[in-house]
């Protein structure tokens, strides 16, 4: 049926074979489908994620709190394929009721604490360490807007433009035309904003730019969704510039990579439960 043809019914029902690449596992309902438990490492942090975007945010800031030689930032990353549907499994609802990735259990204290949203992740590893959150004043008002700005923008970038750029069953010209558009707003916004600041807060690498690199880094070299020509992201010179110099960054190089079972070999690292699990790989 045509978008033009489409009206809604009165009444929204589920239609499982519906939602293109993800249909199988997209659902209205909440909750655990399987009772299944989740692995428990020896480190203080455990980390149950993919290397998605939303996921790459908390592994490039426990490998940052690492390099700065917090110790205690120790942590085991277990893959969560949520193209088999491991986030429906008991033990994953659990700690995020959401049922998305990432989850993150802190283990350092006397009571275990579940945090979910990547968002919450970043705040509190940067309260816990003292680090990468500016402790007031104008640097930390602006590095805490930024945050939650890529908390409420991704969503479009995402769920929004990717979806039916690449993954919805036919392409729907209104669909990409009205995400490609604020997409663009969205790249505008950061590129006017990086050709006066170094990073997202100003001077300093923050939380911030942990959380919009992923998402935005992406987008701004044409690896995310293979929309670059589309979208004609060479233009933001500023946000490119900002892209690759966090690129370089040791912590980054490892974090990106973890919770990742795809592309080359060497640049995948499915689980994480070590320093020396890296040894070998394109870092």
């Amino acid at each position: 049926m045509s978008e033009k043809a489409y009206k809604p019914a009165k009444i929204w029902t589920w239609n499982k074979g519906n939602g293109g690449r993800f249909a199988n596992i997209n659902r209205p309902i909440a909750g655990a489908i399987e009772d299944k438990q989740l692995p428990v490492g020896k480190h203080p942090f455990q980390l149950y994620s993919l290397g998605t975007p939303n996921g790459v945010k908390v592994t490039v800031m426990l490998e940052e709190l690492l390099e700065l030689g917090h110790k205690g930032a120790e942590y085991d990353a277990w893959l969560i394929n949520i193209g088999e549907g491991d986030q429906f499994g008991s033990g994953f609802v659990e700690i995020n009721p959401n049922s998305k990735i990432p989850a993150l259990m802190d283990r350092s204290g006397e009571q275990p604490q579940r945090l979910f949203e990547s968002g919450a992740m970043l705040m509190h590893l940067a309260e816990k360490f003292g680090a990468f959150l500016p402790a007031s004043g104008t640097p930390r008002s602006e590095c805490l807007s930024w945050l939650f700005w890529q908390m409420g923008s991704a969503p479009y970038l995402g769920g929004g433009f990717g979806h039916f750029y690449a993954y919805a069953p036919e392409p729907m010209e209104y669909c990409i035309d009205r995400f490609a558009m604020e997409v663009k707003r969205q790249l505008d916004v950061l590129d006017q904003h990086l050709a006066n600041h170094e990073y997202m807060a100003g001077d300093e690498y923050t939380i911030a730019d942990i959380a919009i690199w992923p998402w935005y880094g992406a987008m701004a070299k044409g690896l995310l969704y293979e929309a670059g020509e589309f979208l004609q992201v060479h233009e933001y010179t500023n946000l490119i510039r900002w892209t690759d110099q966090i690129a370089q960054r040791p912590a980054v190089k490892r974090g990106r990579i973890v919770n990742r079972p795809w592309g080359e070999e060497k640049s995948q690292l499915a689980e994480r439960h070590d320093a020396s699990d890296f040894d070998g790989l394109n870092v």
